[in-house]
């Protein structure tokens, strides 16, 4: 159904959209929009960040646990 839509169906509804709500409103969701996906992208990149960390703590101290109790 939907991959009938075209062009000029996509244009019509962009019209339609831009008449009823306005471009003041459109304008301030899309930059809300906007500010979610940077704060998203910001989350993935902190906790894929931390991950990191932790594997590389954890590959740096491969001392036993009687080993470290020794010294």
């Amino acid at each position: 159904m939907l991959n009938n839509i075209g062009l000029p169906g996509i244009l019509l509804i962009a019209i339609v959209v831009l008449v009823l709500f306005g471009r003041g409103k459109i304008s301030n969701l899309m930059g809300e929009v906007g500010k979610g996906i940077t704060a998203f992208k910001k989350g993935v990149s902190d906790g894929s960040k931390d991950i990191e960390d932790e594997k590389a703590d954890k590959a740096r101290d491969v001392t036993p646990e009687d080993e470290k109790t020794k010294v």
